[in-house]
């Protein structure tokens, strides 16, 4: 019992387990709705596209949350430029915007004094340098992304499943997408401190993708992710601490690796019983 309450004596981890749960439990509900609807590539490109918002609050010494902010709108305009300007898919723009925000943001970032140790926090996080005002922060966020998700169920269901027929119940599916943009933006902007960029994607994909293997009806996935999510927060600081391993990597790795147990798992079950 120990090896599991050692590593949670400290104030710092305590804190780190605070931030990283209500993190892991925003990024699960919209992570969710990720899933379902396959916009994991939109994802990844949005934990990418923040960089470098952040890198140019660095650099100007204000608002990470809002350079972060900024960035991602940017960037998912600039996708629904390319996207309406041309005869691409959407994919085309994302990919353009993928790459090109990334490396605007090292290029910014490396303008900085400490290029490498902002580089690292900002790609990679800091989970034990979570403070009690990012701790409010995620706190916010999780609150108006719990709200959002209750009063807006029905045409993110809709959807995710027929955007025609959204149309046709007058349930507006452009503003409900652009609502779940603004949630997911917001979700990621939320959490790199605690996982950094580039690991966020591990927690907002793993723990709902993860969920939809075990169970079938939504609120019930939504539910089974944000707990997946807790525990790996949880499982993710106990291990690194005794193992001396990165945080906010070991805590993007667990639910990767849970998905993948629990998929084979449920293969070996289907074989089971034939």
């Amino acid at each position: 019992m120990e090896w599991l309450t050692d590593p949670f004596e400290f104030a710092f981890q305590q804190r780190a387990l605070l931030g990283g749960s209500l993190a892991a439990i925003a990024l699960a509900l919209v992570g969710t709705w990720v899933v379902i609807r396959g916009m994991s590539f939109l994802g990844d490109a949005l934990v990418h596209g923040v960089i470098p918002g952040i890198a140019l609050a660095i650099l100007f010494d204000f608002s990470v949350l809002v350079g972060a902010a900024l960035s991602a709108v940017v960037m998912i305009l600039g996708i629904n430029l390319v996207h309406r300007q041309t005869t691409f898919s959407e994919d085309t723009g994302i990919g353009l915007l993928f790459v090109g925000m990334l490396a605007l943001g090292v290029i910014l970032i490396s303008r900085t004094a400490s290029y490498t140790g902002s580089l690292s926090s900002i790609l990679f996080g800091d989970v034990l340098g979570v403070t009690s005002a990012d701790i409010v922060v995620t706190g916010v966020i999780l609150v108006v992304t719990l709200m959002a998700s209750v009063v807006l169920y029905r045409p993110f269901l809709v959807l995710a499943f027929n955007e025609q027929k959204a149309q046709l119940l007058g349930l507006r599916p452009a503003l409900a997408h652009w609502v779940l943009l603004g949630l997911l933006t917001a979700v990621i902007v939320g959490s790199f401190q605690t996982v950094g960029t580039l690991l966020v994607f591990g927690m907002l994909v793993g723990p709902p993708a993860t969920a939809a293997l075990i169970v079938r009806r939504l609120p019930l996935m939504m539910v089974t992710a944000a707990i997946i999510g807790v525990l790996s927060v949880m499982l993710g600081l106990v291990l690194s601490y005794h193992l001396d391993t990165a945080g906010s990597a070991t805590m993007a790795l667990v639910p990767i690796v849970l998905f993948f147990v629990v998929l084979t798992l449920r293969n070996l079950a289907a074989v089971g019983t034939r």
